[in-house]
């Protein structure tokens, strides 16, 4: 019965076990929370990649909150930190990458993407607009040849019989 009840103890208690690790995980000093979570806002989860550290509740994104904790705790700067976790993951692990001919491509592919959006908007627009003249008598008979008697007369117009 005693190990029933400390199961169900447990299993109520695990939705609660994030929430609890989270609270411990801040820093006592407010001040220095907060420049720990604006860190963090900065940097991309390695296991979600759309989401901050600070928004992430994978294991990795917990470890990386830790390792700001940590070189903010230790006094470090805001420079300081990034560098330091720039250093240990690359361009990846940050939410706004720095400009450079290797990133070029990433800052690159929203307006590639919107310029191949216009150009196929152009084109479609473009091959819309092309007139369409008369036929010429040479045509008119070639088509009256292939569609028949019946359906020749339609096209020109004349009443059936």
């Amino acid at each position: 019965m005693a190990r029933m009840l400390s199961l169900l103890v447990l299993l109520l208690a695990a939705p609660l076990a994030p929430a609890s690790a989270q609270i411990a995980d801040r820093l006592a000093d407010p001040v220095a929370e907060a420049r720990a979570r604006e860190i963090g806002r900065e940097l991309r989860c390695l296991v979600c990649q759309n989401q901050s550290i600070e928004d992430s509740e994978a294991d990795l994104a917990r470890d990386l909150r830790r390792i700001v904790r940590e070189q903010v705790s230790r006094g470090a700067s805001h420079d300081e930190v990034m560098r330091f976790v720039h250093d240990r993951y690359g361009d990846f692990v940050l939410l706004r990458p720095p400009f450079r001919l290797s990133t070029l491509l990433l800052w690159a592919t929203p307006v590639l993407a919107l310029l191949g959006g216009l150009f196929a908007i152009w084109r479609l627009r473009r091959r819309r607009a092309v007139p369409v003249g008369e036929l010429t008598e040479a045509e008119r008979a070639r088509l009256a040849e292939r569609l028949g008697p019946s359906l020749s007369d339609k096209s020109q117009g004349e009443p059936r019989t």
